[in-house]
C-alpha cells in the first residue's frame, strides 16, 4: 500500500523539502509514501481565484489513480488526533482503500475537489503555507503509521 500526497506547487524551499524528506525517509516500506506535486497555475492579471483553483482542480484530478479515496486537507475539515488518524488508517488499509491526500495550492481547493472527497481533513484551522502542510502532513503520518505498528514514537 502507498499513502500519496498529491500537493499543488513546485520548487519549494530547501527547509520545505528537508522537512519532507526527513518523514519520507523514516516511513516503512508498507506503507511507502510518495509526493505527488501538480504544477500550479500561473497567475496572470486579470485571473480570477476561482479560475485558478479550477485549473488546478482538473490538474489534480488528472492525476488521482482510479480507485483513490480522497482526503482533502482543508483549514475547515474534520480534525483528528493522532489516535483518530491512526485508527482511521488502519481502518482504511484493512478495506484495501488507497487514502490520496490533496494539498491544494497558494489559493486552496477547488469546491469541486472538496466536494468529491472521502474526508475533508484539517491539520490546523489556522491557515498555513501549503508547502508547510506537507511536511505536517508527512510527519503525522508518519507518527500515525509508527503508532499503528506499535512504536514508541506517539506519547499521550
Amino acid at each position: 500500500m502507498k499513502l500519496r500526497i498529491f500537493a499543488v506547487g513546485h520548487k519549494m524551499p530547501a527547509w520545505i523539502e528537508a522537512g519532507y524528506q526527513e518523514y519520507a525517509r523514516r516511513m516503512p516500506a508498507d506503507p511507502a509514501l510518495e509526493l505527488i506535486e501538480i504544477k500550479p497555475e500561473k497567475r496572470a492579471a486579470g485571473a480570477s481565484t476561482a479560475r485558478i483553483q479550477k485549473l488546478e482542480a482538473e490538474r489534480i484530478v488528472a492525476a488521482l489513480p482510479a480507485q483513490a479515496m480522497l482526503v482533502a486537507l482543508d483549514e475547515h475539515g474534520k480534525q483528528l488526533s493522532t489516535v483518530e488518524l491512526s485508527a482511521n488508517l488502519a481502518r482504511w488499509m484493512q478495506d484495501g482503500r488507497q487514502p490520496c491526500f490533496v494539498i491544494g495550492g497558494a489559493d486552496g481547493l477547488d469546491a469541486s475537489i472538496k466536494t468529491r472527497s472521502d474526508l475533508l481533513l484539517g491539520i490546523s484551522r489556522l491557515t498555513l503555507p501549503h508547502g508547510l502542510v506537507r511536511v505536517l502532513l508527512a510527519e503525522q503520518l508518519y507518527r500515525a503509521i509508527s503508532l499503528m505498528k506499535g512504536h514508541p514514537y506517539h506519547r499521550e
